[in-house]
């Protein structure tokens, strides 16, 4: 008889994101789905196709599995991600990490304890293919060093941000707004393109829903090498909208619109302006339009194939992540009033 050598995997929240990392899942071959849970589920029980439901985490994790996805709100994130680890399951997590650096932290901690195992976040924007082009030809040189980079992530006022019930509009239970919800993504990028920011000036905003997490975030920021970024992350931007520009000795690099299941971004493109050596005329223009989105199905692939071969994870480890949510926190704090009024802290 032979063996079953495919990793035994479980979903812990099976809300939108959660049944979306399914369909990627089940086409897996080196994958079996075993049980998910939710909150919603007034039992347990099974699919038909044989997959378990729980109504709780601490249900799924007694289970027999390999691998555990993380999909749940950010109250929960670093807790269920901690749970896996300590019952030794690989873990995938969905970003933010957690609420706050503190929690972040003690996922780290927990990590080290358990130096065999892979734990992986999702930041899904970098295996877009127009990110993935742009990051080829940032790291080529041929278009020279970064300059400069500008940014905006917005979403419009269809998104549940505007409802007093939503948990994303509730503090104690996301740790922030739209910057940590959503704006993390183009905090990330930056990140990869332009490297590690020490110098951030913000303003922090809740003025136009009035929850107590921002629905507005500016910063300005600049690395040690004197890259300088601009970004601001709105919830009151009143129509989805997804943009980065990346300025550099030769040119310019011009990503807009994202993928998504919504498609509500618009079409995803790149332009490559390329600049003249006498600066005057039309620069040379190239102009790519994307039609698919790969980026689900490639950091499940590459998160897979790091816990088959036992390989690093590199995109979205840990210390990366915790990177990003610490410069999500550096905007938070340079506006001394924010930073005040919530009792926010960015050491760790």
């Amino acid at each position: 008889m032979i063996k079953n050598l495919k990793k035994k995997v479980g979903i812990a929240g099976f809300g939108v994101v959660g049944k979306r990392r399914r369909e990627f899942i089940t086409k897996m071959a080196e994958l079996d789905l075993v049980a998910v849970c939710d909150q919603k589920f007034k039992r347990s029980g099974k699919f038909e196709d044989g997959v378990t439901y729980f109504t709780n985490y601490k249900e799924l994790i007694s289970q027999d599995l390999d691998i555990l996805f993380v999909c749940m709100s950010n109250d929960m994130a670093a807790e269920v991600t901690k749970a896996g680890l300590n019952r030794d399951f690989h873990v995938f997590c969905e970003k933010p990490p957690a609420r706050n650096l503190r929690e972040m932290g003690e996922v780290i901690e927990c990590e080290k304890n358990k130096p065999s195992l892979k734990l992986k976040y999702g930041f899904n924007h970098r295996y877009h293919t127009s990110v993935k082009d742009a990051l080829e030809i940032v790291d080529s040189g041929y278009m020279g060093k970064v300059i400069n980079l500008r940014g905006v992530y917005g979403k419009s006022q269809l998104i549940t941000f505007g409802k007093d019930h939503d948990w994303r509009t509730s503090r104690k239970i996301a740790g922030g707004g739209i910057l940590l919800d959503q704006g993390i993504h183009i905090v990330d990028l930056m990140r990869l393109f332009g490297g590690e920011f020490t110098h951030v000036n913000s303003i922090i905003s809740n003025r136009y829903w009035n929850h107590d997490v921002e629905d507005n975030a500016y910063a300005l920021m600049k690395t040690e090498n004197g890259v300088v970024a601009m970004l601001h992350s709105s919830a009151t931007q009143w129509r989805h909208s997804f943009s980065l520009e990346i300025t550099l000795d030769k040119g310019l690099l011009i990503l807009s619109g994202i993928l998504s299941g919504s498609k509500s971004y618009g079409s995803e493109t790149l332009r490559i302006i390329e600049r003249k050596g006498d600066d005057r005329g039309e620069p040379i223009e190239d102009y790519r339009e994307y039609s698919m989105d790969p980026s689900w199905k490639d950091e499940i692939d590459e998160f897979v194939d790091a816990v088959i071969k036992n390989q690093k994870v590199i995109n979205g480890n840990s210390q990366d992540a915790f990177r990003t949510m610490s410069l999500v926190y550096d905007i938070y704090c340079a506006d001394a009033e924010w930073r005040d009024k919530w009792n926010l802290n960015n050491n760790f």
